[in-house]
């Protein structure tokens, strides 16, 4: 399964409900402190329920819906990419469409509650049937079931396996299911059975903070390697070796111990007549304390806390990938989820290329996906607006928007910056430019705008010639012909200037 959408409500800096899709790559880009980790974050308490990286608690409820009286957080996750079968009751197979478990855009939808950062409540969102005689069948016991199907003389192949009788009574009653989006509570009575078997089907989710420390004692870098250490030392070689070592041992100590009783006894005899080691039993030898010091340590035998941080929080991020993909294999999840926190942190831009490319290939392999943060210009620039997700925030009213190619007043991976990032750029200026240029529109916007002397030079390029233009000409003649060393160069602030002014220009002409 994958993720198609969330919805978060009354989470943190998220009043109303939000929905958010999602791809095979998502990035969430906008200012700080704007909501997007906590996004991630959200997914981090669906997926984990409190035992990943975040812990929910009552600080967490939306502060403006507290002050109305709302206590609920509510966070829904939609799937695609469904298993083709589903074992629900016992081990019968079906299928999620044939159970009524999907939405009316025939996803899987699961939403959870948590009253004021409490235990969550788990109920699945489905299109179902609701008339009087074919409703809460999931909730029914099979002599349950059975009684319907006699009371109602319904034909049925085999009433000792539910979904059977479930599929028998809803085509019975086809005609008459008054099929409704309601929300079933998968955590109470004989329908918790329903929640425990979906959720082997669920994807693994692991979350990589842009806070996180960045240390070679880390449980991030511990953990892995611990874990390893568990694995080799349970190899069936290996133990035979630890118990070949443990007789040795033994029999090494009783050996020491029978030479020193003779010297005890050539010295008083009545100290003792006896002696004899004490040596735990060999299954219970703790061999893996042999290793707890495990650490890692890069070229040249230098600690990875020692390396730069660039360097040690690739080394981290990619121990937070193989612990993943571990946890993936080990316990037989079908599916994983990559969360990634400002994966740019303290690298190169050139670094920054390679790794949102490594994130765009890991996405496209199967059943995986991928999700992050960035604050990086240089990062968003190496994606498709297919990826992107602009969050913002209006007199504090929260939306994220897929970023379309004709969806902006002037469609480039600039605007995104400038709006995520309040970006400023030469480029940017010159895409405005040209824009306007293109749309025959450049008479227009410099009409009724002041101008300032521009020192232009001729072809010869030594008699200049004073020219009146306004700020924006002024600017585009200074980035397209540097030679020219005869005006003051523009400052940031013009810059930031004249690029509003043709966006307000644009913004006009497409409205």
């Amino acid at each position: 399964m994958r993720i198609k959408a969330i919805k978060i409500k009354n989470f943190r800096s998220y009043t109303g409900e939000v929905e958010i899709d999602f791809g095979d790559l998502t990035a969430f880009v906008g200012k700080n402190d704007i909501g997007k980790s906590t996004v991630l974050e959200a997914l981090d308490i669906f997926f984990n329920d409190g035992k990943g990286v975040i812990k929910l608690d009552k600080d967490d409820v939306n502060k403006q819906a507290l002050a109305l009286g709302e206590t609920e957080t509510v966070i829904s996750v939609c799937f695609e990419e469904l298993p083709t079968s589903i074992v629900i009751d016992s081990t019968n197979q079906t299928t999620l469409l044939a159970e009524y478990l999907l939405n009316s855009t025939n996803q899987l939808e699961i939403i959870k509650k948590y009253s004021n950062g409490g235990k969550e409540k788990v109920f699945v969102k489905a299109n179902h049937p609701t008339g009087n005689n074919c409703k809460d069948l999931l909730q029914k016991k099979n002599t349950e079931l059975q009684k319907t199907i006699k009371d109602n003389v319904i034909t049925c192949s085999n009433q000792t396996i539910n979904a059977v009788m479930r599929t028998s009574i809803w085509q019975h009653f086809n005609s008459d299911l008054q099929l409704a989006e309601i929300e079933i509570d998968v955590t109470k009575g004989d329908t918790k059975s329903i929640w425990d078997k979906l959720q082997a089907y669920l994807p693994l989710y692991s979350l990589f903070q842009s806070d996180r420390k960045n240390s070679d004692g880390d449980n991030e870098v511990q953990d892995p390697l611990k874990e390893a250490v568990k694995q080799i030392l349970n190899d069936a070689t290996l133990q035979a070796k630890f118990n070949e070592i443990a007789v040795e041992v033994k029999s090494k100590l009783q050996d020491v111990a029978t030479r020193t009783l003779a010297k005890i006894q050539e010295m008083n005899p009545e100290i003792a007549s006896s002696l004899n080691p004490v040596i735990p039993a060999t299954d219970s030898l703790k061999w893996i304390d042999v290793f707890k010091s495990v650490s890692i340590t890069g070229d040249e035998n230098i600690p990875i806390n020692k390396r730069g941080s660039g360097v040690k929080r690739l080394i981290l991020l990619n121990f937070f990938r193989a612990e993943a993909e571990r946890r993936k294999t080990v316990e037989n999840i079908p599916s994983i989820i990559y969360a990634i926190e400002e994966p740019e942190t303290s690298q190169h831009t050139e670094h920054q290329k390679k790794l949102i490319k490594a994130f765009l290939e890991l996405s496209n392999t199967a059943n995986t996906q991928v999700i992050i943060t960035t604050h990086s210009a240089a990062l968003v620039k190496e994606l498709e607006f297919q990826h992107l997700r602009l969050v913002k925030s209006n007199s504090g009213a929260k939306t994220i928007e897929n970023i379309l190619p004709n969806s902006l007043p002037y469609p480039s991976l600039n605007e995104v910056n400038f709006l995520a990032f309040s970006e400023v750029t030469e480029e940017y200026h010159n895409e405005l430019y040209g824009y306007i240029e293109l749309e025959n529109e450049m008479v227009n916007y410099r009409n009724g705008k002041a101008t300032i002397p521009y020192n232009k030079l001729r072809r010869d390029g030594v008699t200049i010639v004073v020219e009146n233009i306004i700020l924006t000409d002024y600017i585009r003649h200074q980035i397209h012909h540097p030679e020219n060393k005869n005006n003051t160069r523009y400052t940031f602030v013009q810059l930031s200037e004249s690029i509003n002014l043709m966006r307000s220009f644009i913004q006009a002409l497409t409205a």
